[in-house]
């Protein structure tokens, strides 16, 4: 007997990917976490060609390991006193005196309402790579910061 899907679950399809949240667990609520662009929602499995000995016909792909991309927040640049910016300068102008303090990260792809219909959670993360983009006097453009993060493992929530 098949249950009624809830609202979230009943959502239109196909999805509109410009409706999203971010939330870093360690920054505490109503932290800065608006983002222009998420990337890096994509774990993938590494394989190890093997050949059978004696039958040059066949090469056997086994799994090894799960690869996680980095995963990448774009956004315009934030201010010096930002929870974001006071995590990542933690983390690279301490020169690693101090310890790493990762977080979970999720995300979450929201309906109209602004409930989440879908949402992934990033476990152990923290910044590797703090980027801004390049300046031009032909652009007319926000400046944008992107902050790559490494993490632990993916999961989808739902």
């Amino acid at each position: 007997m098949a249950t009624q899907p809830t609202p979230a679950e009943a959502a239109t399809y196909p999805l509109p990917a410009f409706y999203f949240r971010v939330k870093i667990v360690n920054l505490g609520p109503g932290s800065d976490t608006s983002f222009q662009e998420v990337r890096g929602i994509g774990p993938e499995i590494q394989t190890e060609d093997v050949v059978e000995g004696g039958e040059n016909r066949f090469i056997h792909r086994l799994p090894k390991a799960v690869k996680n991309p980095l995963l990448e927040l774009k956004r315009g640049i934030a201010p010096l006193k930002s929870p974001l910016v006071k995590w990542c300068r933690s983390t690279f102008e301490s020169g690693l005196a101090v310890p790493l303090a990762p977080s979970v990260v999720d995300v979450s792809l929201l309906n109209a309402q602004g409930q989440p219909v879908r949402s992934w959670s990033f476990g152990n993360a923290f910044p590797v790579k703090w980027e801004i983009e390049d300046f031009k006097s032909t652009k007319n453009e926000v400046a944008i910061e992107k902050i790559s993060l490494s993490y632990s493992y993916c999961s989808r929530v739902f």
